[in-house]
């Protein structure tokens, strides 16, 4: 590899250097906000002091503090990275980009996923390389997580890890043209939790102006948590620390015994007179909003905004196959997931069996996660984005299936990541147990897909018709 000089970018707070390599400039562990310690652990986002001299960006951030996840026999270190890496300073950003010069390159922002309680800038799967050799400018997010980030506290704003996020967005429109992006050309996208995220920006009147477009893959406009519901997780955190559910009380207690507690929130019952859990008790931690995201397109920025919205075609298996559970799910097992997510769970079943008619219990039992936790949420989203927007909407279906775990992993959530960051080849990400599987992924499936990202970024235009709510039809891409 040629070797370059390291670059250093003025910026609004001080000096930063980076890295240059074959695909561009690389910019790591900026700070958009204050470090939340102590009692700011709970507090909004505030702004960051700034730095005198260069500050040193060739080198990851820390993390937010996070549990270690296991998903099974299924190697998912690419998608969750290295965990809780320990330092104060973890509002920050990895910039990537083809050169900071005055070249005014489209943006995109990434928020990741990791079901509000894990995940970082530094995963893998988020090499930003093929963006910047495409002429993107790409911004990775960290935010706040768990308890921190998104348990409901008296004396604190809800949803804190969405306003690092909000906050993230205003340092893009301050701060990118320094690095060769154009602040009025600006897309958010975001994965799982992540998408989720993105949904919620959609509704919130704080975000108007500060993207341009959107990309919501395998998220939720339904997956918000009631305030009822979020209240149930609140008392069950308190009780188990034995403290007051509030900020004041919750601020003494150090990030390890938030991280300790999280088995003691697993699996509570959530669902209420008015709402079934929406993340079907695969994490304690949502948003919390009186109305779903889908619901409030009008509050936000929505019908200004370009909208990429799509699913995976056996998102479920994730959370099945990795642990043994696809071959093993009885019929009782189906209806009593169903119970979770749906107020009437043995019509939803029926439905879903009338649908697929030869498929196993395992099968139906995915089908039934997929559609609670991503597809209807998707769908009510791309609805009302289309029924406001005029023409703004593209809707994607991504089927390509992963040979890994014995050719069954198939088309399940997070496997269309490799395909978007164009990184589909990486050796990592193959063999029995790697994401994509041991055979090699068809050719020019990566290209397609990460161009259609590349180029909605750029234009708002994916490559296909926009989605007409009168004729629900998705992109097929990788099937």
């Amino acid at each position: 590899m040629t070797q370059y000089a390291d670059p250093v970018v003025e910026t609004p707070a001080g000096a930063v250097r980076g890295v240059r390599d074959d695909s561009g400039e690389f910019y790591r562990a900026i700070p958009y906000a204050a470090a939340p310690t102590g009692a700011r652990r709970f507090a909004p986002p505030a702004p960051h002091p700034g730095w005198s001299g260069v500050r040193d960006g060739t080198q990851p951030s820390p993390t937010a503090p996070q549990p270690v996840r296991d998903f099974g026999t299924l190697d998912m270190t690419p998608y969750f990275g290295p965990g809780w890496v320990r330092g104060e300073e973890y509002l920050t950003v990895d910039v990537r980009t083809p050169a900071a010069d005055s070249g005014r390159r489209p943006v995109m922002v990434f928020v990741h996923g990791g079901g509000f309680v894990t995940g970082s800038t530094r995963a893998a799967l988020y090499d930003g390389s093929a963006f910047a050799r495409d002429g993107i400018v790409l911004v990775t997010v960290n935010y706040r997580l768990g308890v921190p980030g998104f348990l409901d506290l008296e004396g604190a704003p809800a949803n804190r890890g969405l306003l690092d996020v909000l906050a993230a967005l205003g340092w893009v429109r301050a701060t990118v043209a320094a690095f060769g992006g154009d602040p009025d050309n600006v897309t958010i996208f975001g994965q799982s939790a992540g998408a989720t995220l993105v949904g919620a920006l959609l509704a919130t009147p704080e975000a108007k102006g500060l993207f341009r477009r959107a990309i919501i893959q395998s998220g939720s406009g339904t997956g918000a948590f009631t305030p009822e519901q979020a209240q149930r997780v609140t008392a069950a955190a308190a009780a188990t620390l034995g403290v007051e559910p509030t900020a004041e009380a919750f601020a003494t207690i150090p990030d390890e015994r938030f991280l300790e507690i999280l088995p003691a929130l697993a699996g509570l019952d959530l669902r209420t007179s008015t709402a079934t859990d929406p993340l079907a008790g695969l994490s304690p931690f949502s948003l919390v909003l009186a109305v779903q995201p889908a619901d409030g397109l009008t509050d936000g920025p929505a019908c200004y905004v370009d909208l990429l919205i799509g699913t995976n075609t056996e998102e479920g298996h994730l959370y099945l196959v990795p642990q043994g559970n696809l071959e093993s799910s009885t019929r009782a097992d189906v209806l009593a997931t169903a119970a979770r997510v749906y107020a009437d769970p043995e019509t939803k079943v029926a439905a879903h069996r009338a649908a697929l008619p030869n498929s196993t219990s395992g099968e139906l039992r995915s089908a039934v996660l997929g559609e609670a936790l991503f597809g209807a949420g998707t769908a009510r989203m791309a609805q009302a984005h289309a029924q406001i927007s005029g023409g703004r909407t593209h809707v994607y279906s991504f089927g390509y299936r992963s040979t890994a775990l014995n050719g069954r992993l198939g088309a399940t959530h997070t496997v269309e990541l490799p395909f978007v960051f164009d990184i589909a080849d990486k050796p990592w990400l193959h063999g029995d147990t790697g994401l994509l599987g041991p055979d090699p992924v068809p050719g020019g499936l990566a290209t397609r897909v990460h161009t259609a990202w590349v180029t909605f970024a750029s234009t708002g235009d994916p490559g296909w018709a926009a989605y007409d709510p009168r004729q629900p039809v998705a992109e097929n891409l990788g099937s």
